[in-house]
């Protein structure tokens, strides 16, 4: 099927994220390195990391030989009752990454689950010690998924979901969005405790995205706010949820922004770079606390795909690239490159802010971009982007290259003039 008539099907019968059906899409053929080759032949930098999942690039050679390996074995098998080396194997890797923290692992197909089986396990934690709890606290311009729990703790007011009121949604506390990075002491102490007083019996858990707000606005705080939360936690008897989706793996420039703090929240969530990015997969890790204190022991969840031996295969080689450790070279570059890149953005008409954080890059305007001007001005610059809101940011996979890098920061100048 040519570009043209994959246009055509999709315009007329797909639904897109976040999109109504018929909108303008770009055909990619296929994917290798940090490169997407489009229908047309055209080669584009994948800035996004495809969402921020293909932290190695597409095709990596490891994670191809993995996913073969196992295909050749086994592509599926049901969970229940049954187990298998891919998902042991991926297990150990996590274990060992986490440092011993986290006792226990929950296999799911999405982020988004990931955090909908957190929140019934802190509600099933929150049973088995006699509490009448079974609301959440989290802050605002935050985001955590699409499905219906995951919806009730995304900013209400500002995030995706909006549309959704309290006669659908679960009703959760939210308190003001997190001082951002480089904060003073007393702003910290003082927002954290504007925190503390918004709990409550009804509160079970606190549940963040830490020292990265990700698709809520990416916003940026400080790791001392993690030991607030954590302390404010332990004195209120409730579990620190930590949404590490985006942030684990080494975005940040830590393996993990929780345990980069000097602290372990009682539950974690990781994704997206899971798999490298090869395919939909997540995890949910409790520590011995959680686990021991669940009434029922058995977590009531069950995807038909959990721990799917292909995807657990190609999880396991990923998570050995990253125990390698070459991302501790190549964040902090990357993160040098995109100062350096984006640097000339600052003094642009309707800038607000640049930041960079890891391989992070953003440059926040004062209103919603126009998506399709600012994505061609990038696609023009030979980078794939994805703007939102009043962001244009960039998530290239470590493996990028310096001219890489460059050229990412580039197109996201050329997408800011554009807007």
């Amino acid at each position: 099927m040519d570009g043209n008539a994959v246009r055509d099907v999709d315009s007329a019968h797909i639904w897109h994220p976040y999109a109504a059906p018929g909108q303008d899409v770009f055909v990619v053929a296929s994917a290798n390195g940090v490169y997407l080759t489009m229908a047309d032949g055209a080669e584009l930098i994948d800035g996004m990391s495809s969402w921020w999942s293909a932290a190695h690039g597409h095709r990596h050679p490891r994670l191809v030989a993995a996913a073969k390996r196992q295909i050749d074995a086994m592509s599926h098998v049901m969970f229940g009752g049954l187990t298998h080396a891919p998902a042991a194997q991926l297990t150990k890797n996590l274990m060992h990454l986490t440092g011993g923290a986290y006792s226990q692992v929950f296999y799911s197909d999405s982020g988004s689950v990931a955090v909908e089986v957190a929140m019934k396990m802190a509600l099933q934690w929150a049973r088995g010690r006699g509490k009448k709890g079974d609301r959440f606290l989290t802050w605002r311009s935050g985001y955590h998924g699409d499905t219906f729990a995951t919806m009730s703790v995304c900013d209400p007011v500002g995030g995706m979901h909006a549309m959704w009121g309290p006669n659908v949604l679960t009703e959760q506390v939210f308190a003001d969005a997190p001082p951002v990075r480089g904060a003073s002491a007393a702003q910290r102490a003082k927002y954290l405790e504007h925190l503390e007083q918004l709990i409550d019996e009804s509160i079970v858990a606190l549940l963040i995205e830490p020292v990265v707000q990700g698709a809520g606005g990416m916003r940026f705080h400080d790791h001392e706010l993690l030991v607030g939360v954590r302390e404010i936690c332990d004195r209120n008897d409730v579990l620190f949820i930590a949404d590490e989706i985006a942030t684990g793996f080494g975005r940040t420039g830590d393996l993990f922004a929780t345990h980069a703090a000097g602290i372990t929240s009682d539950i974690m969530c990781v994704g997206k770079a899971l798999t490298g990015g090869f395919m939909s997969m997540a995890a949910t890790l409790a520590t011995p606390k959680v686990v021991e204190g669940m009434e029922p022991k058995a977590l009531m969840h069950g995807p038909t795909f959990m721990a799917n031996p292909l995807a657990c295969a190609v999880a396991a080689e990923a998570t050995a690239l990253i125990a390698e450790g070459a991302w501790k070279e190549d964040v902090p570059r990357i993160e040098e490159g995109l100062r350096a890149g984006l640097s000339t953005a600052e003094e642009l008409p309707g800038v607000v802010d640049v930041r960079v954080l890891g391989a992070i890059g953003v440059i926040e305007m004062v209103h919603d971009v126009d998506m399709a001007a600012t994505t061609a001005a990038a696609m023009r610059n030979g980078v794939w982007l994805r703007p939102f809101g009043r962001l244009i940011y960039a998530m290239p996979p470590f493996i990028s290259t310096d001219d890489e890098v460059a050229q990412i920061a580039r197109a996201m100048v050329a997408a800011a003039e554009s807007a």
